[in-house]
Parts: C-alpha cells; structure tokens; sequence
C-alpha cells in the first residue's frame, strides 16, 4: 500500500531523510510549475472526478474521488520487485540486475531518464488552454486525468534523479522544471513536445501517436537491468494505458459522428457545412503525428541504441517475445537494402514495433467507416514522409514515399499535413465549450460508456458552490 506521507510513497521514503528533504524542498516547486503552467482556469474552482494511485495492486490501484487539481495526490509508486530478476539482454545477460547504478553507465543512464522525464511535464504545457474549448465534461474530465497522471510520471523521473545521481541528479531535476513547450529560449528537449496542441483533434492524435511512442519508450525502459528504473515505468505503463484509450477512442469518436453526418448529409463528403470535422482533415492530423512520433525514436543508424542494449541499460519492447539470443552480437536488421548490425538498427526494430501497434487503431477506425458504407479508408503515412531526424531528414516525400522536389513539397504540403485554415476552422468547432453533463460538441459522438462505471451524464467535473 501507499504510505500516507506528505509525499505519497511506497519506497519506504521516510527511511531516507536526506532524499525526503530533497523531494520536499522541490515539491513546491513543482507545485508552483503545475499552477503557472498547468490546466489554465480550472485551478481553484473545479473539483474533478479523478483516479489516485493507492496501491500497485494489479487488481484493485487507483481510487476514483472529485479532487481539486492542485490538490492531487502526486507521489513515487514503484511495480512490486521480480524476485531473483535477471538481466535479460546484453553482455551481462543472465547475471542479477543492478539494485544500484554502476559508476560506467552513470551518464548514459541519466540521459535516458532525463529525456523521458523532459517530456511528461512538456505534454501538460502543451495542453493547459484545451479546457477552455472542451467538447463535454467526459472529455474535459479524460483530459485532466492525462495531465495530472503525466505530472506523475514527472515525480518518478525526479525520484530515479534524487535518488541514484546526487547532485548531478538533483540539478536535472530543476532543470525539468526550467525548460518549457514551445520556449525561444529554454524549450523542450525533442520536436514532438514543443508543437502546440490547441485543438481538441490535435489532443486525441497525440495521445494516440505520441503517447503510443511512451509506451514503447516505456516498454523498453521497463526491461533496463536497472532494477529501480525498470519497477518504475512499469507501474507508468499501468496508468500510460488509460491515455491511449483517450486518444484511440476520442479520434473514433470524431470519425463516427463524421459518418454519421456524412450519412445526414446524403454522404456529402462536404460535413463542414454540418459543423462536422472532414475524414481528409482527420488523415491530415494522422499524417503529421505520427511523423512527429517517428521521430521520437531517434535515428535509424545509431550507435547510442547500440550501447544502451549491449550495456543492458534499455531493452527492446517486449524483449522476451523475440525468438532470438538477446544478445544480437551476430544479427543483421535490413534497412531497405543496406545491411546493418541489428544492435545499430534497434530504434528502427522499435519503429516497427511502434507501427504496427499503431496500426491497429487506424484499423479499428476504418472497421468503423465501413460498417456506415462509407468508402474511405485512413492510413498510416510513408516512414519517410515528413521526416526531421534520421536518413530522411532534409528530404521531402509524399505520404506514400515518392520523393519531391522542395518546390513540389511546399506547394503541396497543405494537401498532406494540417494548415492554418484547417486550425482555424476547429478553433471556430470549439469557440463555445461544452459543460453540461451529458451534452456533446456537434463534431464528436458520446462514448460507448462512462467512467469507472459512471452513467455518460456523470458530472465528471464540476464547479464548487
């Protein structure tokens, strides 16, 4: 269980008084960043119908309460330990994982968790007006719960830096909390986490998109032989699963109401003329996300993947389902038809697997406009489209992979990824929110089912008396 300190914890934290002291001196700090830079006018006032951590129970961990956003109860959850867990890859396969970080992989290991923990806090920054412009209550309620659980996921990050890096750590984790989405000056560590998300289309493709790349992060973090490292995005995925529902379903919801105005319309492909968002304009969203997302997994030829997994510091995802030695000193990856050393190829073999987990979604959808006899069909753009890291970057292709000119890009690229006019029109779908229980925007169906067994008419947010 959870311990009901003023850091909720279940590492025994009270043991350490120099790592309490450290996390209770940065605590308020945090909670000054989630007040400047969290859910803008939903602070004070609002009390949300949230889920807690109270245990890493499998089958019974969070708790479901209204809760003030402020007043969240952040803290350091770690999965139960595997006993006699084994390193399960690398050169060290086989031997005990590390309890404590070895002195040689100090800074490789700091990077991994400092680039992880860069983006949880980045997303929320990203998000912070979307209240202002919600579709429903359900939606504004998913919504906070993403932000506060990837606030979270920021505190287990800072955990993994007070606790196994010293200073070094400890000067990371205010770092965490200088950089900011989108900042000239000081912004956030990759690509993906400095767009701005202003539209509510834009939310649900990143947290299909970009939140699936988190999980596939976190997959390959949860198999590090840092034990500590590998318990704690374990319990992460736990909670990462509920944001890719949210974005899973919150895309098929809009491309079930589109259908559904389509059907109205006499299937007029023209739904804007009904308040409805475009199944192209959809696509679009999917076009740039998922580039983005690819991104995230670094470039296709490296060195650094090389050594994380010979070094056991990160694994593949799901490590155990490769029919393979783990330890690849032999195994070839084919990039196109350029051989290469399967270790120096891992973030591709981890693109693959991103892909395919993403196309799942895009499946379901399609499932879906096919049964309103619809012919549509989403898919999922060209790897080498829209690319900034990577053998690709610098070059411009089409969707479907066919290389353009640069001139051929720029006069093209509005057919492909989303322009102002498209954000301009969504701006104006969501220029009166939505905050009666149980109403929906015109542009987005309901959900099948409400909230931990709540009726869809639930209040999920509401305004303090």
């Amino acid at each position: 269980m959870i311990s009901a300190e003023r850091i909720p914890n279940n590492v025994n934290l009270s043991s350490d008084k120099r790592l309490q002291r450290a996390l209770e001196h940065w605590q308020p700090k945090f909670l000054h960043w989630w007040r400047e830079m969290g859910p803008h006018g939903f602070q004070d006032y609002h009390q949300v119908y949230l889920r807690t951590a109270i245990s890493v129970d499998p089958s019974g961990w969070a708790h479901f309460e209204y809760v003030k956003l402020p007043e969240y109860r952040w803290g350091i959850f770690l999965a139960e330990p595997v006993a006699d867990r084994r390193i399960g890859f690398g050169q060290f396969k086989g031997r005990p994982v590390w309890q404590e970080v070895p002195g040689e992989f100090r800074n490789p290991l700091r990077r991994l968790i400092v680039t992880q923990g860069d983006t949880e806090p980045a997303s929320v920054e990203q998000q912070r007006m979307l209240g202002q412009c919600c579709p429903s209550l359900y939606d504004l309620r998913n919504l906070f719960q993403v932000n506060v659980e990837e606030g979270r996921h920021l505190w287990a990050m800072v955990y993994l830096l007070h606790s196994y890096f010293g200073r070094d750590g400890r000067d990371e984790a205010e770092e965490l909390l200088a950089r900011t989405s989108g900042n000239a000056d000081k912004p956030r560590m990759l690509e993906a986490f400095n767009a701005p998300i202003e539209t509510w289309l834009d939310f649900f493709a990143f947290a299909m998109f970009t939140d699936r790349d988190g999980k596939s992060q976190l997959l390959s973090l949860s198999e590090s032989s840092l034990d500590p490292l590998s318990r704690t995005t374990r319990f992460m995925l736990t909670e990462e699963s509920h944001h890719l529902f949210v974005g899973d379903t919150g895309l098929s919801r809009i491309v079930d109401r589109t259908c559904q105005l389509m059907k109205q319309s006499g299937f007029s492909e023209d739904v804007r003329t009904l308040g409805g968002i475009d199944l192209p304009m959809i696509q679009r969203h999917v076009n740039f996300w998922f580039s983005l997302s690819l991104d995230l997994h670094g470039g296709e030829i490296s060195s650094n993947a090389a050594n994380y997994f010979i070094n056991g510091l990160k694994g593949r995802a799901e490590e155990q389902k490769h029919a393979d030695d783990h330890v690849l000193a032999e195994d070839v990856y084919m990039l196109g038809s350029q051989e290469v050393p399967m270790r120096n190829a891992l973030n591709e073999v981890l693109r693959d697997w991103y892909q395919q987990d993403c196309l799942h979604g895009v499946e379901r959808w399609n499932k879906k406009i096919a049964g309103h006899g619809i012919d549509f069909r989403f898919v999922l753009p060209d790897r080498k489209f829209h690319r900034h890291i990577g053998v690709y970057a610098g070059q411009h292709f089409d969707p479907s992979g066919h290389a353009l000119s640069a001139e051929e890009w720029e006069r093209r690229r509005d057919e492909w990824l989303p322009s102002a006019a498209d954000t301009a029109y969504l701006k104006s779908l969501q220029a009166a929110p939505v905050f009666e229980p149980g109403r929906f925007a015109n542009y987005i169906a309901p959900p099948l089912r409400g909230i931990n067994q709540k009726p869809i008419n639930f209040e999920y947010v509401r305004t303090e008396a």
